[in-house]
């Protein structure tokens, strides 16, 4: 049986992984893996998430011996706050898909233009779900698919297991799930068994 927490993950030009995790640190050392080996082969990485998990990303790529101001200034290294880019594309209880696409497409480009592979860790989706907003979450994530099609780009979304236990969310969740090309870590409870 594979240990969840120690797994790597493994990620080609256009996968979209959903990374159900346990704790911060199981994210860190997951997401931090996936970052610094596109980095160690000649590529990019892109961080939208929160303060806290950009801080902790940034030890975890530092203690792997990058250079994080020199990574940002050559564009190898790119963070972006996820409340705020949601803010610049969520109205209501919807999300724009043409102001979504202002937002993500240039910071893409210009790490696709640097450097390649380029890999993408974000948790817009999760701090929608969170928010109570499942239903455009999970239109986000169509839309980063939309973008992939675009974009030789890898991107993993993760999800805080307690913020997706609610069993009455089974369907949206199938849908978030579908929504991936892989899925990664262990599945809440009321997944488990289902075939994506």
């Amino acid at each position: 049986m594979r240990d969840s927490r120690t797994e790597v993950l493994k990620a080609g030009p256009r996968d979209h992984i959903v990374l159900f995790y346990a704790d911060d640190g199981e994210l860190i050392q997951k997401v931090g893996d996936y970052l610094i080996e596109a980095i160690d082969k000649g590529g990019a990485a892109i961080v939208v998430s929160t303060w806290a998990h950009r801080l902790s990303l940034g030890r975890r790529l530092a203690q792997a011996g990058i250079d994080l101001a020199a990574a940002r200034a050559a564009g190898v290294y790119t963070e972006l706050d996820a409340a705020d880019t949601i803010d610049r594309f969520v109205i209501g209880d919807g999300a724009d898909a043409a102001s979504f696409w202002a937002e993500i497409t240039p910071v893409i480009r210009r790490a696709a233009g640097v450097r390649q592979p380029v890999r993408i860790f974000g948790e817009m989706v999760a701090l929608l779900w969170e928010a109570g907003l499942v239903s455009t979450a999970v239109e986000v994530e169509a839309m980063w698919n939309e973008l992939g099609v675009q974009f030789p780009f890898s991107l993993v979304c993760g999800y805080s297991l307690t913020s997706v236990t609610d069993g009455d969310l089974r369907d949206p969740l199938t849908d978030v799930c579908r929504a991936h090309s892989a899925v990664a870590g262990d599945p809440p409870p009321s997944m488990r068994g289902w075939r994506f």
